[in-house]
């Protein structure tokens, strides 16, 4: 157990550092780590209302709502009125948004390739089985 809580550290500290360098490489320090899963979120969930978003993130209402408006403030979010529920508005991702989720999904995919790298093709199979096995929901 115990090498197995060390290598999730290290890992942990891997990711955290190239998002880091990210921000820094994009001139993006003021925008926080969680707020930039925020803008992976949106993105993932195609323009998500607060209350979409929320059951996603496993967060309360007014959290997301708090860090929604941060987010509108820096210019990544904006905000239209549901079609559907006009007391409802859905969350689209600014141009400004949109290309820092790009940075994100660029850091990732240099991450991917650092496992790529050094694993043959059976190990990196049984890397994402293990893995998708362990982020699943059963």
């Amino acid at each position: 157990m115990k090498r197995l809580v060390e290598i999730i550290s290290k890992l942990s500290n891997l990711i955290g550092l190239s998002e880091e360098e990210a921000k820094e490489q994009f001139h993006l320090l003021s925008l926080t780590h969680t707020q930039m899963h925020y803008l992976e979120a949106f993105s993932l969930l195609d323009n998500p209302n607060i209350t979409e978003l929320a059951i996603n993130l496993k967060l309360s209402k007014p959290t997301v709502k708090v860090a929604v408006d941060k987010l509108i403030e820096k210019d990544f979010l904006y905000k239209t009125p549901s079609d559907e529920d006009r007391r409802s508005a859905h969350i689209h991702l600014t141009e400004k948004g949109k290309l820092i989720n790009q940075m994100h999904d660029y850091y990732h995919r240099r991450i991917a390739e650092s496992f790529v790298r050094r694993l043959n093709t059976e190990e990196l199979e049984t890397l994402v089985r293990l893995l998708s096995k362990v982020l699943s929901d059963k």
